[in-house]
């Protein structure tokens, strides 16, 4: 009998030491106070609910606690497991250009296409990818690992994704999770930036009404946007090669099958697949470090000064254009490529000044453009540091 109730109490014993109870540590439990936050931000808030709700839900499966000498294989970091299988998506850095093959079939160029001027406010934006990037080095990060926290700067989570498995995979969760934070919480940082730059009188400004675009013209687009950014930036070759190719299934009128896989079935299974392993990538032991947090307040940095950038610029670039051409600064913060987000900052930040001064179709040309410069941005970025 006595032998029976000791083999019951080994057992009892080796049963708990698997379970998330005895492994559990401090961090485990802040990591999943910070899944269901971003959970509630999704429902509650609905900020980027598409995101935020796979990336919550992926920080509460990787932050289950398990005896990691048990060979369990399901943790996201060891090797065969499920979690790790799909993870190489984002350590090989496929996901990415798959997303952006969707974000181009749904795309519609023809703002930038009638005013290309606006392309330099797409332009302008990325200085704040540059601008983290210098101060990243400052701070003593080495320049891989500054240039892929740069590119935070750039509101663009796949983009990110792709240059920190290039140039800093140790670093990615931090820096995934970072740029997709902010890239919800777009409403929440980018209003006062606006406000504080610009004027009543600014606010108010109106824009000659976009001219049509033609067909023809929506067919070009991309295979003149493919030749002129790739022979400049062949690094970029993976990034911008797809977001071209969707844009041209999208408006070449006869691959509608096509287009539609990619921007629906397929980017929706890309991005579900992403969110939940980005999420699991942020188990405690590896998240919850000094350089996290250093991430995460350089990433808020690159996305104000690139938010200043686009609305300074529009401003001086005011200066030299002619009165009927002049640009609403307010469209200005559309430069970073949190699409289509900033463009409606820009549409409610107008309408509020004036009920009758309609931006959106104005903000989509900049920030169709933000999404072609954080894509370059991390080309040169690759090209200099890889």
């Amino acid at each position: 009998m006595g032998d029976f109730l000791n083999l019951i109490a080994d057992n009892m014993q080796t049963f708990w030491s698997y379970t998330g109870f005895a492994n559990a540590t401090p961090g485990h439990f802040i990591m999943i106070l910070v899944g269901i936050f971003f959970i509630y931000l999704a429902i509650s808030k609905e900020f980027e609910p598409m995101l935020l709700i796979p990336i919550g839900f992926g920080i509460l499966i990787g932050n289950i606690p398990f005896n990691m000498e048990a060979g369990l294989q399901v943790g996201i970091y060891e090797q065969g497991s499920v979690l790790n299988i799909l993870y190489q998506g984002v350590t090989s850095g496929w996901y990415p250009p798959l997303i952006f093959l969707g974000i181009g079939a749904m795309t519609d160029f023809s703002a930038l296409i009638s005013n290309p001027k606006l392309l330099l406010i797409g332009a302008a934006a990325q200085f704040g990818i540059f601008g983290a990037y210098m101060i990243a080095l400052a701070m003593g990060f080495e320049p891989n690992q500054a240039g892929a926290i740069g590119i935070i700067g750039g509101a663009d989570g796949p983009t990110a994704i792709f240059l920190s498995s290039k140039l800093a995979p140790n670093l990615m969760g931090a820096i995934a999770v970072s740029a997709y934070s902010y890239m919800a919480l777009v409403p929440v940082i980018q209003p006062p930036i606006m406000r504080l730059l610009t004027t009543k009188k600014e606010r108010v400004m109106r824009m000659r009404p976009p001219r049509a675009v033609s067909h023809t013209e929506k067919v070009i687009f991309p295979i003149a946007g493919l030749l002129l950014t790739c022979f400049l930036v062949p690094s970029g070759l993976p990034l911008l090669g797809m977001l071209f190719f969707g844009n041209l299934l999208k408006e070449s009128g006869v691959t509608r099958r096509l287009a539609e896989t990619a921007r629906g079935p397929l980017i929706d299974t890309i991005t579900i697949l992403l969110g939940v392993t980005v999420g699991a990538s942020t188990q405690a032991s590896e998240f919850l470090t000094v350089n996290s947090v250093k991430i995460f307040l350089l990433g808020a940095l690159s996305f104000i000064i690139a938010t200043a950038s686009g609305v300074l610029f529009v401003k001086i670039f005011n200066l030299i254009l002619s009165k009927k051409n002049r640009i609403n600064p307010l469209i200005g913060n559309a430069g970073v490529s949190a699409v289509p987000d900033s463009a409606r900052i820009s549409q409610i930040l107008g309408l509020e000044y004036d009920p009758t001064n309609y931006l959106l179709m104005h903000a989509m040309g900049p920030n169709v453009a933000g999404v072609i410069g954080s894509a370059v941005a991390a080309g040169v970025l690759l090209g200099f540091l890889n």
